[in-house]
This record gives C-alpha cells, sequence and structure tokens, in this order.
C-alpha cells in the first residue's frame, strides 16, 4: 500500500485502522503455536484481525480477497476470494462473528459470515474518486471508519442487538481541528472507555482524539515522540500498541486517565518485522501482518504474520 499512500498523499498535499480481541486465553498459550504463519505468495497483505478462538483474518490489497487462517496450527486458506480487484483494508471480527472489511479506494465497506465467508452486506460511503476507507473500529451502537483522503469519519449505525442497518442509515461526520488535516493521512483507529476515539495520523506523526458526536478533534500529548509511519492501532486498557510499518516496529504507549496524554514505555523491534502494517492482541503476544511496503510485489513475493511479545 506504501505506494498508493504516497500518490494519495501527494494528491492531497497538492489539493489542499475495541479491536475483536480473542477471549481470555493462558498466557503461555501462544508460545506454543508458530512464531511465523506463511500467507500466500503475491497476496499483497494490509488488514489483520483475531476472530473466535484462534481464527485470524488477513486482506489483500491485490484483487480483495480474505485468507483465513489458524494461530494454533499455522494452517489456512481464502475465506473470501477476490471480488472485482477491489483492495481490503482494515478488517475486524465483531461478537456476532461478522468480518467487517474496508474497501480503501472504492469508498466503502462489506460485511461477511466470518465462518463461511458469505457476503451479509456492503455499502458505499462515498462517490469521490478521492477516497481511500482504511481503517473501522465497531463498537456497541456503530462501527466508524477512517478514510485516508477525506476529512471524514463515516459511521455505520448497529440496530438492536447489533442489527446490520441500510445503506440509508450511513452517515459521513465531519471532522474539524487536527483530524481534518488532509495533509496528515488518517490511518488506524480506536474506541476509548469514555467514548472518545483515537486515530493515527500516519505522516504527521501524530495521536488525535476525535468526538463522535460532532467530529471535532484534539491532539493527544505524546511528549515529544512520534508515531510518524503510524499504521494499525491496538488498544487494551489504558496501553495503545501503534504499528509503525516503514520503520518496522512497534511503538507501546501508556496512556493517561482520559487518554488526553501518554507516554512512550518501550518500542518493540525483532528480524520478524518485515514492514508491518497492523496487528491485533492474543494473550501476551502481539501478532503482525508483514505488509512489506518496502519491496515491489510480484506474485512470488513472500508474506507472514508473526507473532512478538506484547
Amino acid at each position: 500500500m506504501l505506494r498508493r499512500i504516497a500518490t494519495l498523499a501527494a494528491l492531497t498535499l497538492l489539493t489542499a485502522g475495541t479491536a475483536a480481541v480473542a477471549g481470555s486465553v493462558p498466557a503461555s498459550a501462544g508460545s506454543r503455536f508458530p512464531a511465523s504463519i506463511s500467507i500466500p505468495n503475491g497476496f499483497q497483505p494490509e488488514g489483520f484481525t483475531i476472530g473466535r478462538g484462534t481464527s485470524f483474518y488477513v486482506g489483500s490489497l491485490a484483487g480483495g480477497a480474505v485468507f483465513r487462517g489458524d494461530l494454533a496450527t499455522g494452517h489456512g486458506a481464502i475465506l473470501v476470494p477476490p471480488t472485482d480487484g477491489a483492495a481490503k483494508t482494515g478488517l475486524k471480527v465483531d461478537r456476532h462473528n461478522r468480518l467487517w472489511a474496508c474497501t480503501a479506494d472504492g469508498g466503502g465497506a462489506a460485511v461477511y459470515d466470518a465462518r463461511t465467508g458469505a457476503l451479509l452486506a456492503s455499502y458505499r460511503f462515498t462517490t469521490d474518486p478521492n477516497t481511500f476507507v482504511n481503517d473501522e473500529i465497531i463498537t456497541r451502537d456503530a462501527v466508524y471508519f477512517t478514510d485516508s483522503a477525506r476529512a471524514f469519519l463515516y459511521v455505520v449505525p448497529l440496530g438492536h442487538d447489533g442489527r446490520l442497518p441500510g445503506q440509508s442509515a450511513v452517515r459521513s461526520l465531519a471532522l474539524s481541528g487536527p483530524a481534518a488535516d488532509l495533509t496528515a493521512f488518517n490511518n488506524g483507529i480506536v474506541a476509548t472507555p469514555d467514548g472518545r476515539l483515537i486515530v493515527v495520523q500516519m505522516i504527521a506523526g501524530r495521536l488525535v482524539s476525535i468526538d463522535p458526536r460532532t467530529g471535532s478533534s484534539r491532539l493527544v500529548d505524546l511528549h515529544g515522540y512520534s508515531v510518524v509511519n503510524g499504521d494499525g492501532l491496538v488498544l487494551r486498557g489504558r496501553t495503545l500498541w501503534v504499528i509503525r510499518n516503514m520503520d518496522s516496529l512497534v511503538a507501546v504507549l501508556h496512556m493517561d486517565d482520559g487518554f488526553r496524554s501518554g507516554h512512550l514505555v518501550r518500542e518493540i523491534t525483532s528480524p520478524l518485522l518485515r514492514v508491518p502494517s497492523t496487528g491485533d492482541l492474543f494473550g501476551r503476544w502481539l501478532y503482525v501482518v508483514n505488509a512489506r511496503f518496502d519491496v515491489t510485489p510480484t506474485p512470488d513475493t513472500d508474506y507472514n504474520v508473526v507473532r512478538v511479545p506484547a
């Protein structure tokens, strides 16, 4: 996705991601699992999430397929075949075992049965060709999506007991403040316990806190630390993991009570990290997908999901 990001960033300069984490598991469980899991060569992964049990999902930039694998066995197969050349970026699994997938420059999202891969719903957020729907976060009442090319969040409200709405219920939430900076590149997103949304701005290297009712935003004080190249976000309690793709590292931040500021605890580095795009937690382990944006993709380019201590 880096080439697409670079192009999109250049265009914007000229014209102006609670994750679904696996349930409670023994702290040592992940250590018995493969440390590296291969996904198909040439897949061009970007989105990644862990679902029920030990299942995980990876979305492809090359045609929009979704791969489902197993953290315990390392085995997997294509769940959703390529669809009309549409890319898949951010992925999340909700409590109803539905897989939500962003469609990048397709300007929308699709919802699948996470077990069978059957399409349950699709949504179109914008017809503007200058769009890149990048990541989402699922809350009890709605699903919120970032657009890296437009100063909006998209909101899909959920009905009673999580019922999927029709297209007419979808709304665009105009952003104001630092979250509206089109040169900053809004990317990964998480929700805080008090109902605000935190978004990483990949090019600007900062976090913004957004009010989901009004779209107003403010900067999160990181005391001088830059999260440049921040892609996916993972939040557990007051610990925030920021996957910094081209730096091949994960920044671990401790956030204050109100999520107005945070400080760096450590940076996770490993030879296993090869330009990771995003990740998810399983027990005391962080799993990330290596997107390898630093290489020109070919049908033979290898990709994998790897495990590091959280």
